[in-house]
């Protein structure tokens, strides 16, 4: 079994979500007006997410990276999130929430190591 990216279609929009390789969505894409669209999100994630820095914005006075970049941050009920952005600053994709910092960070890795490999199926809804 693979990690696979699952494009769905909801009334007239897309999203993807990426899914390990244990089935759990590792993250959720914005969405999109195409399928052509959506599949350049894709596209970005597997370009962006092996080489983007982490922005921890849960430290105090953390530093600012550049994009493209993951950014950690501490979510109202004190579960923790991150977001993906683009080269250009757009937001690719959200993750989960986790209820540890370390649990966050390793959904991160899984993200870094199986965006690049993952298939592409496209299902109906």
């Amino acid at each position: 079994m693979a990690s696979k990216f699952q494009i769905v279609k909801i009334d007239d929009q897309f999203r993807f979500h990426l899914k390990a390789v244990n089935g759990e969505i590792i993250l959720s894409s914005q969405p999109y007006t195409s399928l052509a669209s959506c599949k350049k999100g894709i596209e970005s994630i597997r370009v962006n997410a092996p080489i983007a820095p982490i922005e921890d914005q849960t430290i105090e006075g953390f530093t600012t990276e550049k994009n493209p970049k993951f950014e950690v941050y501490e979510y109202k009920n004190g579960d923790y999130r991150f977001r993906l952005k683009a080269k250009n600053g757009e937001l690719i994709g959200t993750g989960d929430r986790y209820k540890s910092k370390a649990g966050c960070q390793n959904g991160i890795e899984s993200i870094k190591k199986n965006s690049v490999e993952a298939i592409i199926v496209e299902e109906e809804n």
